[in-house]
């Protein structure tokens, strides 16, 4: 049997398949493309599996991330961040022609659209771009009411070869909150933002575009996908404590855990050997609510409940503090931790260690971490 040193980062195979296909069958019957956000987990093996599972490709969030997958035998790839260096958009073209890849680029500005006129007129390739819209998170993206998206999207229609895809956008308001009932609300914001973006466009002379939004509560509850084309949530094929803390998923949907060992113990706390390097000091993206610590634990045979979580209540760098519930955990024993956002956990292993059957599988490579 294989000694796995903790701590270590686990990947229950079975819950990421459970995930990837219910995931895939929503998308399927609301006649989406699905294009999964592979900034979650980094991880080659993955992204082939979505896209073996009926993924029509993947987003990704940087340069480096795309260049990665590309060169990993992905086909085809979204890159929902604003790529306004040159150089970048001149390496990432001729590696996608080099491998026969699509790539879609995201833009929100004239100075994007710009310099990938000029790369593409240069080459004298087409480009497919989408346009970011800002829904009210007010971090990329362009506002319904700004008058500089009018004015780039009729800039795209004239120009030689940039191609004008779809719009795109973010809702990461959304995980401010505190139930499903406000996620569907939440959801419903973007989507009927995106709808008058599309008519907007559709009375400059613009039509059959893509209509995109994201997040994976969205993603989870959402019933009325009327009009849009395409989702990209990233974070459904692990789930975290902020997706259960929502209530969109459940204990048995939680793909991902830190596993690490008891250290020490005193009488308020026990001392385990993963710390801000392996759980990261997040405690919840975007106005995540109502999170407790840096994390829940449970010895390695109990199933995860509500009543008996231990709380990961302090970090340092190498050192976790768990208030100790007298389980009778002892110096030497297991504690799985789930963590509150498994995007930026992965981040911080280099590799998956993949349970199947709740038996140690395989390890897979964390090949795109550090391109953050």
């Amino acid at each position: 049997m294989k000694i796995l040193n903790t701590p270590y980062l686990r990947l229950d195979l079975d819950i990421l398949k459970k995930n990837i296909y219910l995931m895939q069958t929503i998308a399927n019957n609301s006649k989406l493309k699905l294009l999964p956000h592979a900034k979650t987990h980094k991880c080659a093996e993955i992204a082939k599996l979505l896209i073996k599972s009926g993924a029509e490709g993947i987003s990704v969030a940087k340069f480096e991330e795309a260049i990665f997958f590309m060169n990993n035998g992905i086909k085809l790839i979204k890159i929902c961040y604003p790529i306004i260096s040159e150089e970048k958009i001149l390496s990432l073209i001729k590696k996608a022609k080099i491998l026969k890849a699509k790539i879609f680029f995201v833009i929100d500005s004239e100075t994007g659209f710009n310099n990938l006129r000029k790369i593409s007129n240069k080459l004298n390739l087409l480009v497919n771009i989408y346009i970011e819209i800002d829904v009210g998170f007010n971090r990329c993206g362009l506002n319904y009411k700004n008058p500089i998206l009018s004015t780039l999207a009729l800039k795209i229609k004239k120009s030689k070869n940039i191609i004008l895809k779809g719009i795109s956008s973010h809702a990461g308001f959304i995980y401010e909150a505190k139930n499903i009932k406000e996620v569907l609300k939440f959801s419903e914001m973007e989507r009927l933002e995106l709808i008058k973006v599309k008519k907007l466009f559709q009375t400059k002379g613009i039509d059959n575009l893509d209509i995109c939004i994201g997040t994976t509560p969205a993603a989870w509850t959402q019933k009325n996908y009327e009009e849009i084309t395409e989702i990209k949530p990233g974070n459904y094929i692990f789930n975290d404590l902020i997706q259960k803390n929502i209530g969109v998923v459940n204990w048995n949907q939680l793909a991902l855990s830190v596993c690490a060992t008891v250290i020490s113990k005193n009488k308020k706390f026990l001392i385990i050997d993963a710390g801000s390097k392996s759980l990261s000091s997040d405690s919840g993206a975007h106005g995540s609510k109502n999170l407790k610590g840096y994390g829940l634990g449970f010895p390695i045979k109990m199933k995860p409940n509500n009543k008996n979580a231990l709380i990961v209540y302090r970090l340092s760098e190498e050192h976790g503090w768990i208030k100790n519930k007298n389980y009778n955990i002892n110096i030497g024993d297991k504690i799985i931790i789930y963590p509150n956002h498994a995007c930026v956990v992965v981040n911080l292993f280099r590799h998956l260690k993949v349970f199947k059957n709740n038996k140690y599988y395989k390890s897979w490579q964390v090949g795109a971490r550090g391109h953050s």
